[in-house]
């Protein structure tokens, strides 16, 4: 094959995706299209109805509007290469596969960082309410954010510059539906010690650190709110949680599941998984944060008023 730099001699990946039986693929074509078309518009509603309505321009929706628009970018680095897969050739460059690794790792920690922001603010207005304007002003909101978006994209660079010191001179196969390191390690023929020990450590302390800040926050929000009298503030205090929680969830489940088991153990049933946070969890954001949410429901009902009228 054709070098594409000094390191490899592949020049283009197979993605196998999720099923290599061809009575499947349109079946599949169409779950995750709809699928895809439901995130995007789910999510774009989320941002026009948080800028539209000015009873939603407080902290919390600023960085849900955040959240949903890299909701969708996220899942639009997975889910378009897969269509394609689905109808035509499963085939990816050497380049091509690198460059969606990177975003979606970039993409994928700026989602956990903006979920911890979201939990601190969500402390911040439970537990020190009186100094919530103060504290959560207008400049720490989007420094809480540059900082989201920015800090991700460092550890995301480094696990792709390591990868790409690899050799890979055999098998270009990866059985996955997209460029995920650990079926890309498992087809280097050089040592990944190097690669293993930076997920080992690196990796864990990008993925556990933040989900331990929100458990923090989330343990002094519970105990805040068990000391609220009446069963009504309590009712509310953790309605405005509920959502939050139920998010991190899913999101930090299904990623723990993935990566925090070594690569020897890494099987093709982790796909079910990874389709938790790469697709699904993006898909139900917006009905998750809109349910039994009364200032989303009315902000989107405002919002589809003006659209139709």
């Amino acid at each position: 094959m054709e070098k594409v730099n000094q390191t490899s001699s592949v020049s283009e990946f197979i993605l196998l995706g999720l099923s290599s039986r061809p009575e499947d693929q349109t079946s599949l074509f169409i779950l995750f299209l709809t699928m895809y078309l439901v995130t995007i518009i789910g999510n774009l509603l989320i941002i026009l109805a948080i800028h539209s309505d000015p009873q939603l321009q407080t902290p919390m929706y600023f960085f849900l509007s955040f959240l949903s628009f890299t909701d969708i970018c996220f899942t639009t680095t997975v889910v378009p290469r897969m269509l394609v897969n689905f109808l035509s050739e499963k085939t990816i460059s050497y380049a091509g596969c690198l460059t969606q690794m990177y975003f979606i790792y970039a993409l994928g920690n700026t989602d956990s960082c903006l979920l911890v922001v979201m939990a601190f603010d969500r402390y911040v207005a439970i537990c020190d309410p009186f100094h919530y304007v103060t504290t959560m002003n207008h400049h720490c909101c989007v420094l809480l954010v540059v900082f989201s978006f920015s800090l991700p994209h460092l550890h995301s660079l480094l696990h792709t510059l390591l990868l790409n010191r690899l050799i890979f001179c055999d098998s270009n196969v990866i059985y996955h539906f997209f460029c995920d390191i650990k079926p890309l390690l498992k087809l280097s023929c050089s040592s990944t010690f190097v690669n293993e020990i930076m997920i080992t450590s690196e990796g864990s302390i990008v993925l556990v650190t933040p989900f331990l800040c929100i458990t923090f926050s989330y343990i002094r929000i519970f105990i805040t709110v068990l000391k609220i009298p009446s069963a009504s503030g309590k009712r509310k205090a953790f309605s405005t949680c509920g959502s939050h929680l139920t998010v991190v969830t899913l999101f930090y489940g299904s990623i723990f599941y993935v990566y925090l088991q070594p690569l020897s153990t890494y099987a093709v049933r982790d796909h079910v998984a990874t389709l938790a946070y790469t697709v699904l969890s993006s898909m139900l954001n917006p009905f998750i944060y809109s349910l039994r949410n009364r200032d989303m429901e009315r902000g989107l009902r405002k919002l589809m008023g003006k659209i139709v009228y």
